[in-house]
């Protein structure tokens, strides 16, 4: 077997991409709204109401891109590898479309606010940027794995060192967000926790990939 996916990977491709520019323009209006000089730190208090809302947004964004990878993929981590490119795809053109759209950020080292759930998650552009990369790296690398009828079987080590990235990686963007909340500005970035979360996320990857042979128990042959 020697499948690649093209055309599913190019539709997935393309519904991250517009969904990004649907991201992008909420951001537009929001910014618009509270920070009609341009985005800067410290955060300025949002509506009641307006929280809500976007409190709802973010949970809505994750469940329509859970619900691309379910429906792109057969098998179960099939479906997991066309999220994970879904959402890394979604996070890296965000970002393109904002810079398209308000010339923001001005450079990968300029502070955003990630995330609102359960807390703020901030830190520097090139941090999300970087684990979005790895992220559309290794759900398309499962996707063309699997369609070529290889392994990908998570070992107990493979948990382990996922579980270990997200927790590093989750501390480097919220390990402030009392201050955040207080309207202070960030502290510097903990650059060498993205560093230690990438590497974790990535031998976690490699290690599940790690079982040689089709998902039957038949090895690679190499005759005719």
């Amino acid at each position: 077997m020697d499948k690649i996916p093209v055309h599913k990977l190019l539709w997935v491709s393309l519904f991250g991409i517009a969904f990004a520019f649907v991201e992008t323009s909420i951001v537009v209006y929001l910014r618009a709204l509270y920070y009609p000089e341009g985005f800067s730190f410290p955060l300025k208090v949002v509506s009641q109401e307006h929280l809500a809302v976007e409190l709802a947004r973010e949970a809505a964004t994750i469940i329509i891109l859970v619900t691309v990878g379910i429906i792109a993929g057969r098998k179960r981590w099939e479906k997991f590898g066309y999220f994970l490119a879904a959402f890394g795809i979604w996070d890296i053109l965000y970002y393109v479309w904002l810079k398209v759209a308000l010339n923001w950020p001005q450079t990968l080292t300029d502070w955003d606010v990630l995330f609102l759930i359960p807390v703020p998650w901030v830190g520097p552009v090139i941090a999300p940027l970087l684990l979005a990369l790895l992220m559309t790296c290794c759900g398309v690398a499962m996707v063309v794995r699997l369609e070529r009828g290889l392994r990908f079987q998570p070992t107990l080590l493979s948990w382990s060192l996922s579980l270990m990235a997200t927790m590093v990686a989750l501390y480097s963007f919220m390990y402030d967000c009392r201050e955040t909340l207080q309207g202070k500005l960030p502290s510097s970035y903990p650059y060498e926790l993205l560093v230690v979360s990438l590497g974790l996320y990535l031998a976690g990857f490699l290690t599940a990939c790690s079982v040689r042979g089709y998902p039957g128990g038949r090895e690679l042959s190499t005759g005719p």
